[in-house]
């Protein structure tokens, strides 16, 4: 993992005094909410329905045991006892009071950790592959690049201030576990008769306007990755749109240009900032590079794994997979048990996982896009064991990418932008479809739902999603079908009219009964859609 150096904890512990004093100043009324707000989201204070909202960064998703122990600190001694894990590989605290945010700043700069630009239109905390640095398939570790990004990007000060939030995501093999191509800027390490470099898409998002984004390069070296991206922002701040909020988006400009002159400008300011020298120099990389070594595994170990325990093998079939290294697998903890809310974590809970990357995984976790942690380095003689302790603190569901692992937003229980309930509805699915025999027969089926159309649950990608609108002052969900994150990147198409909470329970019924009717052999549900089509499935909803 990179660890801080002189100059990273001066600066996080500078912003934590600074933020220190505006508070104080807030609180004591010599500041006015509007001239506070923008103070507050800098640092990811978000004024939610019935409380402050904190949003912690998380890197690419990494952490070490020791900042997973301050997380469930916090919760303890500043929330209601829990956290909640987002789809940008960052941890949320709903219930947070203003004199607290200074200390809690402050504490989680002890351990290298801050909530800086979590929030704001800046360029928001880089995402990764969650398997990054374990899994067989990467050309090279993505996260070395993802930290090159998140330091180059950290107050950078041509885009603090862009015409809207900005999202990038980097991964390194040919399967997206990242859902790269939503991103504002999606960028794939690969290798190129055998020199490392990126391929770079642009124009990806979710919300009110979802758009896969654009091929816009097919390779640039590593070399010179930091200037084409320097390029890439630098055309959006130019010209992206600051008069409608609803148009800021670099996908807006790249629809308005089209790729090709959006590509030409790039081209063309890439070849002026190649000459200024921002790329970091060779002593540089090597030197973030050396913090994400592989770490000492043993060698000689058996793939063998005990079995006997036939729920042991349940759960070992669904949450655990394949490591480049004999001998170690990687653990996927759900955080979606049938009855509990999406992504949630006790402080005794997130405690547990801590003393589990500690004891297990070379005091290593991480946070994934779907609201669930990873153990990247497991040996698989230590599985039963872990399993066992993760069975005693309620975190052993054995549905990884099965309908009941749902991603949702926090929705209407917690969010001010939120049309509807996301939490209950969640719960009622994840009940009606709890049988993990059935799940299990179902495969692979991500179902997702947000309460708004920011889109905060990814519904567009989901193989099922559910958009929560207020329709004459009532909750109404729209049912979708056929979206992925994925490498075959799609978005979900409507499927009619909505439902209410019950009634969309009971579509999402209709169609997986539909399913099971229709599929072939080995088939997904998202493989079925694709071959059937739209139409059966609406026939089946609606009738």
């Amino acid at each position: 993992m990179y660890q801080y150096d002189q100059y990273d904890q001066s600066m996080v512990d500078a912003r934590v005094e600074e933020f220190r004093d505006q508070v104080k100043r807030r609180l004591a009324g010599q500041m006015t909410e509007d001239q506070f707000k923008p103070l507050r989201l800098m640092n990811g204070l978000y004024l939610q329905l019935h409380a402050y909202m904190l949003r912690v960064a998380v890197p690419y998703g990494t952490l070490s045991s020791r900042q997973m122990r301050m997380l469930g600190h916090i919760a303890r001694k500043y929330d209601r006892g829990y956290g909640h894990f987002t789809t940008r590989q960052n941890l949320q605290f709903n219930w947070i009071k203003l004199e607290d945010a200074p200390d809690i700043l402050a504490e989680l700069a002890t351990v290298e950790m801050h909530a800086i630009q979590t929030s704001g239109n800046c360029i928001r905390n880089i995402s990764s592959d969650q398997f990054a640095g374990a899994a067989a398939d990467e050309v090279t570790d993505p996260r070395p690049w993802a930290e090159l990004l998140r330091q180059w990007s950290t107050f950078h000060p041509e885009f603090t201030y862009l015409p809207r939030k900005f999202k990038i995501a980097v991964i390194a093999a040919a399967e997206d576990r990242a859902a790269m191509r939503l991103h504002d800027i999606g960028i794939e390490l690969l290798r190129k008769d055998g020199v490392l470099g990126a391929k770079i898409f642009v124009g990806g998002g979710m919300g009110r306007t979802p758009m896969i984004s654009h091929e816009i390069r097919d390779f640039v070296t590593a070399d010179e990755l930091l200037s084409y991206l320097e390029a890439c922002l630098r055309v959006y701040n130019r010209y992206g749109r600051r008069d409608n909020i609803y148009k800021a988006r670099i996908k807006i400009l790249l629809h308005e240009l089209g790729p090709d002159e959006y590509r030409r400008q790039v081209e063309e300011e890439f070849a002026k900032v190649k000459t200024l020298g921002i790329d970091p120099p060779v002593a540089e990389l090597e030197r973030i590079s050396a913090f994400f070594a592989p770490p000492a595994f043993e060698t000689g170990l058996s793939d063998v794994v005990d079995r006997s325990d036939p729920d042991f093998a349940v759960w070992l079939d669904q949450n655990v997979k394949p490591h480049k290294q004999p001998g170690y697998a990687i653990v996927n903890i759900s955080l979606k048990p049938v009855g509990g809310i999406p992504g949630d974590a006790s402080a005794d809970q997130i405690d547990v996982m801590a003393d589990l990357g500690e004891r297990y995984s070379f005091d290593e976790l991480r946070v994934t896009h779907a609201q669930n942690i990873v153990l990247p380095h497991v040996r698989k003689a230590d599985l039963y064991a872990v399993w066992q302790t993760l069975t005693e603190a309620g975190l052993a569901e054995a549905n990884l990418d099965l309908i009941s692992d749902i991603i949702a937003c926090p929705g209407l229980d917690y969010c001010s932008l939120a049309n509807a309930r996301s939490i209950p509805l969640a719960q009622k699915i994840a009940e009606r479809f709890k049988d993990l025999d059935r799940q299990r027969d179902l495969g692979e089926l991500k179902l997702k739902i947000s309460g708004c159309i920011n889109a905060c649950g990814h519904h567009h990608a989901g193989h099922i999603g559910i958009l929560g609108v207020d329709k004459k002052g009532k909750e109404n969900y729209q049912l979708s079908l056929g979206g992925s994150g994925a490498e075959d990147v799609s978005l979900a198409k409507i499927t009619g009219p909505g439902f209410d909470e019950d009634g969309v329970v009971d579509a999402i019924e209709r169609v997986t009964d539909r399913f099971v009717q229709v599929r072939e052999p080995g088939e997904r549900f998202l493989d079925t859609y694709r071959r059937v089509g739209f139409e059966t499935f609406k026939e089946a909803i609606y009738g």
